[in-house]
């Protein structure tokens, strides 16, 4: 067994997701088992959300994670779900000294608390919460280049069974749900399939260069990610896994036409996950 855990970049979505029985849903149903089966479990999981944003890396180091229900204007059945997990503190003292080697300025926050971009996903995958988990602040404003090399900081920890996860969204325009664009079930825009397609691409090409250059590059950057903090995780999912080897697109789906659900694994071990996953 290959025992050094791939890196992830999965979309979590709408907090809805959480509720909602869907093809997204299944699938991080399945891929908790299958990152078992293939690699044994997690002993820990570092999580880079999209809504964990700070001025400079910051590691939520407390013993203990409560649920945030970090939204509002939802169904009231939404606020009454929990995933309450253990924290990792020694862990984060370990990897405040990778950030802190590689030059990076990462602090310690006595704080705790699981964002809906960490749990929605991780309730799915680890529904008994049984694994500890340390949330890692990151700096919105930072370039993709900075936080590649942020990730590739964290690389040793996929050798040691920490499961270094980013969430965010694939595609991320909350502005197209105005404007009478509310059909959950409406065929994808051209712009969405062209980025997710790019993306894609350039991940199986192991393309760093060009993903770290999206902005400029990926057709229609600005109207998919008008601000783009849910796909920077990405950037640090690719780094931190500590090679050249190709991302794997693990899972695909689009909702109300321009929400991209996508996942990805990255690292010599993505192969296995997706063999696992097609079994």
């Amino acid at each position: 067994m290959d025992t050094r855990l791939p890196t992830l970049y999965v979309s979590h979505g709408s907090p809805m997701t959480a509720l909602e029985e869907g093809a997204t849903t299944a699938f991080w149903r399945r891929l908790g088992p299958a990152i078992d089966a293939a690699f044994g479990r997690p002993k820990a999981v570092l999580a880079i959300s999209g809504h964990s944003l700070t001025r400079e890396p910051v590691l939520l180091a407390a013993a203990r994670h409560p649920t945030v229900h970090d939204f509002y204007g939802f169904p009231e059945p939404l606020y009454a779900l929990r995933y309450d997990a253990d924290g990792a503190p020694a862990l984060a003292r370990e990897v405040a000294g990778l950030l802190r080697a590689a030059g990076l300025n990462a602090q310690l926050s006595p704080e705790g608390g699981l964002d809906h971009g960490i749990w929605t996903p991780l309730r799915s995958m680890y529904p008994d919460a049984d694994i500890p988990v340390l949330p890692l602040g990151w700096p919105p404003n930072w370039a993709p280049e900075k936080l590649f090399a942020l990730g590739r900081a964290l690389a040793p920890l996929a050798a040691q069974g920490v499961l270094v996860m980013g969430t965010g969204a694939i595609t991320h325009n909350l502005r197209l749900f105005a404007g009478g664009r509310g059909d959950p079930a409406q065929p994808e825009y051209p712009e969405s399939a062209a980025f997710r397609g790019w993306i894609a691409d350039k991940a199986a090409a192991a393309d760093w260069a060009a993903l770290n250059d999206y902005r400029r590059q990926a057709p229609h950057a600005a109207l998919m990610h008008p601000t783009d903090e849910h796909l920077l995780p990405l950037h640090v999912a690719a780094g931190a896994a500590g090679d050249d080897a190709p991302g794997r697109r693990l899972f695909a789906e689009v909702q109300w036409g321009h929400l991209g659900m996508d996942a990805y694994a990255f690292g010599a071990g993505a192969q296995a996950l997706v063999t696992q996953l097609s079994s």
